[in-house]
């Protein structure tokens, strides 16, 4: 399984791009860098993409692919998100007025997007991959995840407060490569990251102590652009590893 990093921050500056990872070049894990990042050939080869929540910084490129792919496949892509995710998308994204409705065009019977619904918790397959979901806390409805082909598992834990369920999935998949962790606030903004659903490396800290790795690296991600630095110091010492944009691994 190769991960690639397209996006790894919580927002955008020059130097940062939005949560976006892609696997074996055909699954996309959170839409937030796809067109700044893939050439047309690479994002017209994208079949999957598995959403973790409806907040903008990792959904906002699928208007702009849906524009760009339209008559370059023939079958549509597939948007895997939770119930609440596509009705947000489909009330507030592809509704006619901010963008149009590319689950319907160019035709009904063969669209840019086709939205696959899931209940947290619920596994389902995305093509070669089975997923298995898990709700983890934030303000809007967000899933962690485990995505597993031929024997290989990789972890993503959406955004996310201090959670358990996520952990508990985690400690039950053996085979377990690599742990995608956000970690967005410094710790002198606390209290933001708690009203807002997101850790810092205090919280991390905590969350690393229900985790029984059994090998799998951690993988920092959705630091905010404002504050990379400072959380690059705090986490200094801790078993991770900060991610970086274009970095790419074998799993």
């Amino acid at each position: 399984m190769n991960l690639r990093v397209l996006g790894c921050h919580g927002g955008e500056l020059p130097g940062c791009r939005s949560t976006c990872f892609l696997v074996d070049g055909t699954l996309a894990l959170d839409a937030g860098a796809l067109t700044a990042t893939l050439d047309l050939p690479s994002l017209a080869s994208v079949d999957q993409i598995v959403l973790t929540h409806s907040h903008f910084d990792h959904v906002k490129d699928l208007p702009l692919l849906s524009d760009l792919v339209v008559g370059w496949r023939k079958t549509p892509i597939t948007i895997w998100a939770s119930h609440a995710c596509i009705q947000t998308l489909r009330d507030n994204m592809f509704n006619g007025s901010l963008w149009p409705d590319f689950t319907r065009l160019p035709s009904v019977d063969s669209p840019v997007f086709q939205l696959r619904s899931f209940s947290p918790g619920d596994t389902f397959q995305a093509g070669a991959y089975t997923v298995r979901s898990v709700l983890v806390s934030h303000p809007v409805e967000s899933c962690g995840f485990v995505i597993e082909r031929a024997g290989t598992a990789l972890g993503i834990s959406g955004d996310t407060g201090p959670t358990q369920k996520l952990w508990e999935l985690l400690n039950q998949t053996p085979n377990l490569k690599a742990l995608l962790l956000e970690t967005s606030f410094p710790d002198e903004l606390q209290d933001l990251a708690d009203i807002s659903g997101h850790l810092t490396p205090r919280t991390l800290r905590g969350e690393l102590g229900k985790f029984r790795r059994n090998g799998a690296d951690v993988l920092l991600y959705h630091l905010k652009p404002a504050f990379v630095a400072e959380l690059k110091r705090q986490v200094a010492g801790l078993p991770v590893k900060v991610l970086e944009l274009g970095q790419s691994f074998e799993l």
